[in-house]
Order: C-alpha cells, then sequence, then structure tokens
C-alpha cells in the first residue's frame, strides 16, 4: 500500500491513524548542503532485543561517537541498507528530488520488508510501505538515529577518499559543505568533476568559464 498524507497537519507530515505490527525502519539522509559529493541516505531496522546505547542525531555526536556506533549498529541491527543518489542526479533533479531518490533506494535495498517506515523531516520519499515523516526524528526515534549516523559515516568516508583524488579542496576537513577553505580553494582551483553546477557558488565557477577538474568518480 503507497504512503498516506494528511493536510490537516504539517505539509506533508504524515498522520497514519493505525500502525501495522511487523518491522519498523528508520531513514534519514546525510549531505543535502553541501557544495560536493553525492547525497547519501540509510535505513536501518533496529533489534530490540539488542539494544544500542547512546542513540542520537548524529549531528550531536563527535567523530569518534559516530565511528563506534556505526559499527555497533552494524553489528547488532537486523539489517541496515544505504542509498545515495549522484552529484548528477542532484543537478538534474534539484536537491530535495534527489535525497527522496537516495531514501527510496535504502528503503529498497533493505534485506527485511519493514511494515512502516520513519523518516525524518516533513516529506516522504515514494515508497510501497506505509510510512510517516517525523520532524526532528533523528533525535526522537531510535531507528532514524541510527539511519542518520550511517547515512553521515558512510557519506564522511567517501569524502575523505575523495580528497585523497582531490586535495587541493580540502574534502576530508570540510566534508564538501561551503566553508570560507572551501570557497577559496574553489576560486583558486576552478570546480572538480564532484562539485554540484546547481549549487550557487559552483555554478557562479562555471558561468565563469572553468572546466572541471581532474575526471576522478566515487565509487
Amino acid at each position: 500500500m503507497p504512503s498516506r498524507k494528511s493536510f490537516k497537519a504539517e505539509p506533508q507530515q504524515v498522520r497514519l491513524d493505525w500502525d501495522p505490527l511487523g518491522l519498523v525502519a528508520g531513514v534519514d539522509e546525510a549531505g543535502r548542503g553541501p557544495l560536493a559529493g553525492p547525497v547519501v541516505a540509510a535505513a536501518v531496522i533496529l533489534d530490540d532485543t539488542r539494544r544500542i546505547a547512546g542513540l542520537a542525531d548524529s549531528k550531536a555526536l563527535t567523530a569518534l561517537q559516530r565511528g563506534r556506533l556505526y559499527d555497533a549498529i552494524r553489528e547488532k541491527a537486523l539489517c541496515c541498507s544505504v542509498g545515495s543518489a549522484s552529484v548528477e542526479e542532484i543537478d538534474r533533479l534539484n536537491i530535495l528530488q534527489a535525497t527522496m531518490l537516495a531514501m527510496q533506494r535504502a528503503v529498497e535495498g533493505l534485506r527485511l520488508r519493514p511494515a512502516k517506515v520513519l523518516v525524518d523531516g516533513n516529506r516522504l520519499p515514494r515508497l510501497e510501505v506505509l510510512s510517516e515523516a517525523i520532524v526532528g526524528g533523528d533525535a526522537k526515534v531510535e531507528a532514524i538515529s541510527a539511519a542518520s549516523i550511517i547515512a553521515k559515516v558512510t557519506r564522511d568516508r567517501l569524502l575523505i577518499e575523495l580528497d585523497g583524488q582531490f586535495p587541493q579542496y580540502g574534502f576530508a576537513a570540510h566534508k564538501g559543505y561551503g566553508t570560507v577553505e572551501h570557497l577559496e580553494a574553489l576560486r583558486l582551483h576552478g570546480p572538480c568533476l564532484h562539485h554540484r553546477r546547481s549549487f550557487a557558488p559552483v555554478a557562479a565557477r562555471f558561468a565563469q568559464g572553468e572546466r572541471p577538474a581532474g575526471a576522478g568518480r566515487l565509487p
């Protein structure tokens, strides 16, 4: 059954009048705001018999804490799945639709089929299972917290790998976000193939006739 929405609450905030029995998956994303790299989403179904202490919104955790929890989630969750949308898809679809696509891919990649999906935020991807959008869900629902950690750590590791290919941009430090250092690197070196052309600071450099640097791509 497709997702159902009620327009009596916040825009695209789902309110279900009944909850099914069965597995519940939490879904969250990482990387909507950066100027470079893919957007990554994760879906996690936790095991109620194997609790994981310390789950929280990934943004409230240190990199060390996220790394430890990433390992614990991978070990103890019933299943996890990661989906992403490429820079090309972000530029073609826009970042919101690319994020929804990454979430959809994450849910569809789960080894087990959930009876319900809880998504952080106020919008839902197109899913063939009942789903609910929860504003601030990454701080309220353990499964969403776990998904936020998996998505964040996965993307951070991708950007560290990308830093090895394009060290001039400092991706390992800022993970693609528009920091002062990143903007200065864009000014000096122009964009590379992993920069999002549809994002204003990058678009401005392309408008000045900059050619993409390098040809490496993330796996």
